[in-house]
């Protein structure tokens, strides 16, 4: 059975394939392949005989008892062979070995909370923190000892997080690989690259694969997203050296850009691009990816954004706007059940609205028949080809999404915070909410997740902090005049908001 996430290259003359071959060699890494080759003479290394599964339980017991260094490295790479040599699932029955094993000593863990809870000052904090770490923390350290260590860790949790769903087992695994990544993959750790035609091929394989967010149509279409009207950024590791963690597409525009569909045009005149870079007034962060499954849940793009408007400013001193065009890609689910409740909610819509949308339905025009009108409307799926529909729709869908942007969840895990992931990150790191735009994105995935609306929101350099600040406190969410506009309730006799317009007061 192939393992899509082994490749087939080899290091050092060991029999089993390594994760990430393209991974760049330095002297550290030939340093550390020297030391773990020295050191087999001396490491307790399990016969080849045994059967790989109870090998990889012994050598991983191994590395907690070895203490030598150049022992300790050739037993962590003799572990990651046979964890590389084996299928999907004997390394799932490895890791829930390590899972359910390598636990605080439980007698050591009681003295010390017996200590603390006695005395509660800062020795005994520091020896109950001590004493409840899992030794299988250092198993995983010392993992990370061995050449590929790093890239084997990510790959590997990718692995777990996608047995998660089925099997809370891997659970403490999962919880001491993010403790470990937090610390391994710091800020202070990874170094901000622009991304170019002349960056290596093999990185830009990799933006193409890993764009998450507008799919990027072969080697033309990046060509034209590293045009001199476009920049790309991206994080990296030194122990990745080839591997972006996440990067973001940018495009340099005049006025904030509310459809997508523009911004991924194929504009090849070298010339014209340059003359739009020269222009712009305006930095549109239109893609942001993340590229390591493994590290799901290890924050870098509010470091990236930040850091790339200050690479930007430091450019082009002419641009003065800082905008996202960002995707609101839980809206049509969140919509639909919302719609489908026994209590589906208010679309706040005018006389003239309510009209519209009822007379196309083919029900009678009173507020409580409204979701269910739109309802009716929404499940033919060639609802937005019909200018009449669209025209009958698009008042109460921005309207809701808006309540959509703003409204707090009642969910615990998110910390009261937006209901949608894309809000939360982007207010999270001290953006406004600026502008909602009907038609966005008009794709497929743009109208199955959102009904092809999108939102941009605003990084002004001045007012991040201060934004971050009211939003982590209590959840004030910083947005336009336009935006509270469309969480008014309508009245006919009054102009309607408009979709785009000038930079409101905020």
């Amino acid at each position: 059975m192939q393992d899509t996430n082994l490749h087939p290259d080899r290091v050092d003359g060991a029999d089993t394939p390594l994760l990430r071959p393209n991974m760049a060699r330095g002297w550290f890494d030939r340093l550390r392949a020297a030391v773990a080759e020295r050191g087999r003479s001396f490491a307790p290394i399990p016969a080849a005989s045994i059967e790989p599964t109870e090998r990889a339980h012994l050598l991983a017991a191994s590395l907690l008892t070895e203490r030598g260094e150049a022992s300790g490295a050739a037993i962590a790479r003799e572990l990651l062979n046979v964890l590389m040599s084996l299928t999907p699932e004997g390394r799932n029955a490895v890791y829930g070995f390590l899972a359910q094993n390598f636990q605080p000593d439980p007698n050591r863990l009681a003295a010390a909370a017996k200590d603390y809870l006695d005395h509660p000052d800062a020795m005994t904090t520091a020896a109950l923190a001590i004493a409840a770490e899992p030794p299988r923390q250092e198993v995983l350290r010392r993992m990370n000892m061995a050449q590929g260590g790093t890239a084997f860790l990510v790959a590997m949790r990718k692995e777990i997080l996608s047995l998660l769903p089925q099997d809370a087992t891997y659970k403490p695994l999962d919880a001491d690989l993010r403790h470990l990544f937090v610390s391994w993959f710091n800020r202070g750790f990874l170094e901000v690259r622009r991304i170019d035609w002349q960056t290596p091929a093999a990185i830009l394989e990799k933006l193409i694969a890993y764009e998450a967010v507008h799919e990027i149509q072969g080697w033309d279409d990046l060509r034209r997203r590293l045009a001199p009207d476009r920049r790309c950024f991206a994080f990296f590791h030194p122990a990745l050296p080839g591997e972006p963690l996440i990067f973001v597409e940018v495009a340099l525009v005049v006025g904030i850009a509310g459809s997508v569909r523009a911004l991924l045009e194929r504009e090849t005149n070298e010339q014209t691009q340059l003359l739009r870079a020269m222009s712009a007034d305006t930095a549109i962060f239109y893609s942001i990816s993340n590229c390591q499954d493994g590290l799901r849940g290890i924050s870098f793009g509010n470091f990236l954004i930040k850091q790339v408007v200050e690479e930007l400013r430091a450019e082009l001193p002419s641009l003065r706007q800082f905008s996202t065009l960002s995707p609101v890609p839980g809206f049509r689910r969140w919509l639909e059940k919302a719609l489908a409740s026994e209590t589906p909610p208010q679309l706040l819509l005018s006389d003239e609205e309510r009209d519209a949308l009822h007379g196309l339905a083919g029900m009678a025009a009173s507020p409580d028949q409204s979701p269910a009108a739109l309802q009716t409307l929404l499940a033919e799926d060639a609802w937005f080809e019909s200018e009449a529909t669209t025209e009958a729709v698009k008042p109460a869908l921005l309207r809701l999404a808006a309540r959509y942007l703003t409204a707090a969840s009642s969910n615990r895990a998110s910390g009261g915070w937006p209901l949608d992931q894309v809000a939360r990150f982007h207010l999270g790191n001290g953006a406004s909410l600026r502008q909602i735009n009907w038609m966005g994105n008009s794709s497929k995935r743009g109208r199955d997740e959102s009904f092809g609306i999108m939102v941009n929101y605003i990084y002004d350099p001045a007012m991040i902090e201060a934004n971050h600040e009211v939003f982590s406190r209590d959840g004030t969410i910083v947005s336009s005049a336009e935006v509270k506009a469309w969480l008014a309730a309508p009245n006919a006799s009054k102009a309607k908001p408009t979709l785009f317009g000038k930079r409101p007061r905020e």
